[in-house]
């Protein structure tokens, strides 16, 4: 099976080219010049079309399956990349947030400003077990999606001190590997946002299915912004609106100061 697997889609072509001529043109061979005295023509035509028949049966099931396998297998090669790229991008994330947060611990402790320079240190702790977490393991070893998400959580829960209340109702294996990269990136991405600016008491996150279609739904009771501020940089939504739209699905944000936030994300999985 593993030699079946290397095999080229040009190798697959010639071999559907010259096996069936070689098995089916030599037994013609062999009738008309060693079997015609033993054979009649309408026995020699008989037996030609059930190993016809009986050749392409086998050759197009053995065909079929290889093409399969080395789909299966491709398709996997790519999810798993695109699992490692996405961790290199949250790794020079992390890299960026770090300095950048290094360099203000460092100017608030020149200026002497203490409480800031505590609320910086807080905040690398956060983003280092954040990351630790989506980083240590091998996408292979991660305890499947679902089980990931309430792990993220309940740390995250740990560390923010934020009561969170889940409610999903989806199979493990709805998703592709790389959709299930996007939707925790999204997560983690509101849930990032609501620690930092949010003030929230609690969070409620919902994930369901129906049929084809799927809705993620996160919401807190927090502080809220103004809807004419959805496009600021300072609450993250640029990062949702990338990995919502890598998702061919529809991003929708209600909030108001003061009335808390609900982000909304409707999809349907890939055939």
């Amino acid at each position: 099976m593993k030699g079946f697997m290397t095999m080229t889609f040009c190798t697959l072509k010639l071999l559907t080219i010259i096996v069936p001529t070689i098995l089916i043109g030599g037994f013609e061979f062999i009738r008309h010049t060693i079997l015609y005295r033993y054979i009649s023509m309408e026995t020699g035509n008989f037996i030609i079309t059930i190993l016809t028949l009986v050749i392409s049966f086998l050759y197009a099931n053995w065909m079929f399956k290889t093409i399969e396998l080395k789909n299966q297998r491709i398709s996997s090669e790519r999810e798993l990349r695109a699992i490692y790229e996405e961790r290199e991008r949250m790794a020079k994330e992390l890299n960026d947030s770090i300095a950048q947060s290094l360099f203000l611990l460092k100017v608030d402790l020149k200026k002497n400003k203490m409480q800031e320079a505590g609320s910086v240190v807080n905040s690398i702790d956060t983003n280092l077990r954040q990351a630790i977490f989506n980083l240590r393991l091998k996408p292979e070893e991660d305890g499947g999606f679902l089980g990931r998400i309430n792990n993220w959580i309940d740390q995250w829960n740990a560390v923010t001190g934020v009561e969170s209340r889940i409610d999903i109702r989806i199979e493990d294996g709805f998703f592709s590997s790389t959709e299930e990269v996007q939707l925790f990136g999204i997560i983690q991405e509101a849930f990032t946002n609501i620690r930092k600016h949010a003030n929230a008491s609690n969070v409620c996150i919902s994930l369901k299915s129906e049929g084809e279609n799927w809705v993620l739904t996160i919401e807190d009771d927090g502080d809220g912004f103004s809807i004419n501020q959805v496009h600021s940089h300072q609450y993250g939504l640029e990062m949702l609106e990338e990995r919502v739209i890598k998702l061919n699905a529809f991003l929708d944000i209600i909030s108001g100061e003061r009335l808390g936030t609900r982000i909304v994300v409707k999809g349907a999985k890939r055939r």
